[in-house]
């Protein structure tokens, strides 16, 4: 509930000096009144209506309903004794603060049914002196019964704007979220295969160091080459954060499998034409990754990268001939995998994962087809 003297809007030109007259005008209605003891009763109910008015917005709970009904009493009172409408608009300005719906409905039908009928009993009873206000009884109706809604659906609005405000700022952290572990993910895929294959060609140096000068030179400037490529690569990724093309990729998994000695066999089409680039960029990370597990834990001699494009979907499958997946190397490559499923789970994909001990392990990487084409994607 707002406080009452945040009923009025900044900048709302005359309304707060007709609501002034509006506190003052009882006064008047009164004192037509003969009667000493009508007077009194009549100014001791405009301060007490103005008492429970305030306090009604200032307070909370139930003990709102017993001001409201007070007001609504009063409000009655003054209509039927001085010829006073005008206090109804007061409670339907009130009425419509009130946030519960079952309150605001059963209040707003009680002000509406007594206000209909005092003023009827008033033309009945004081018909020239209701007769003489017609227009502003008139306008006094108009409000009870639209002032409420109005007021009602205006502050369930202003309520809605702010959750809706508070929910897209928690969406706008949840994204940036998503996004820095995104980054920190590719970050990792990038460097951990260019830092495998320094490793190993630094491996492979030192071994020709006393066999081979002129081959173990050739494997440092092929040291030194991948390192001046990983710093490129991760220069581009954070300024411009480009995606990776599938077929761009397997051409560097194959480097780095032949640098292994393991053996790279290419089964189908790289060159996808109605993917996008969004998902060709998740399925290059996932590559990077099955090739890393591939070298690092199969002691596979072979792999195999198999692409197989059909109307409803594009299947990559990664096989080695290695010793399979026990418990220990699921362990291992439990948080590479799992970045694979979270990244495919992004692009509505999936991952299949088949090993036997002594037998290798089969990747299945599955993503629906986009009929959009990626000229088309790039040209927006």
């Amino acid at each position: 509930m707002q406080k009452w003297y945040h009923s009025f809007h900044k900048s709302t030109g005359l309304s707060p000096y007709v609501w002034v007259v509006l506190c003052i005008l009882p006064f008047y209605f009164i004192f037509r009144s003969s009667s000493p003891i009508q007077i009194t009763s009549g100014i001791i109910m405009t301060f007490v209506f103005l008492g429970c008015y305030v306090l009604s917005f200032v307070t909370k709970g139930w003990p709102i309903y017993i001001w409201t009904s007070l007001q609504i009493i009063i409000s009655l009172s003054m209509t039927l004794l001085f010829g006073y409408v005008y206090f109804a608009i007061f409670l339907a300005l009130f009425i419509g603060n009130i946030q519960s719906k079952a309150g605001f409905i059963t209040l707003y039908c009680i002000h509406l049914v007594t206000t209909f009928v005092s003023v009827n009993y008033g033309f009945v009873s004081q018909g020239s002196l209701f007769i003489s206000q017609f227009p502003f009884i008139l306008m006094s109706l108009i409000g009870v019964i639209l002032l409420p809604v109005n007021t009602y659906n205006r502050n369930k609005n202003d309520k809605l704007q702010g959750q809706l405000e508070d929910a897209n700022k928690k969406i706008s952290e949840l994204v940036k979220l998503e996004e820095r572990q995104r980054i920190a993910r590719d970050l990792h895929d990038t460097l951990g295969q260019k830092l495998s294959l320094i490793g190993l060609k630094s491996d492979l140096a030192s071994k020709l160091m006393s066999k081979d000068i002129s081959k173990a030179q050739a494997e440092i400037n092929d040291v030194r080459q991948t390192a001046r490529s990983a710093l490129k690569e991760v220069r581009e990724m954070v300024t411009e954060m480009r995606g990776t093309r599938v077929e761009d990729e397997i051409f560097r998994v194959s480097q780095i499998l032949k640098a292994a000695d393991i053996e790279c066999v290419v089964e189908g089409d790289p060159l996808l034409k109605n993917t996008s680039l969004l998902i060709e960029n998740v399925l290059s990370m996932c590559l990077k990754e099955a090739v890393t597990n591939v070298i690092k834990h199969s002691e596979a001699t072979t792999c195999t990268i198999s692409i197989e494009s059909t109307r409803t979907g594009l299947v990559i499958k990664v096989k080695d001939n290695g010793i399979g997946m026990d418990n220990e190397n699921s362990r291992v490559r439990g948080n590479g995998l799992r970045g694979m499923m979270e990244r495919l789970e992004f692009v509505n994909g999936s991952l299949e994962i088949v090993s036997k001990a002594k037998e290798g392990t089969l990747l299945i990487i599955t993503v629906p087809n986009v009929v959009k084409n990626p000229k088309e994607e790039g040209s927006i």
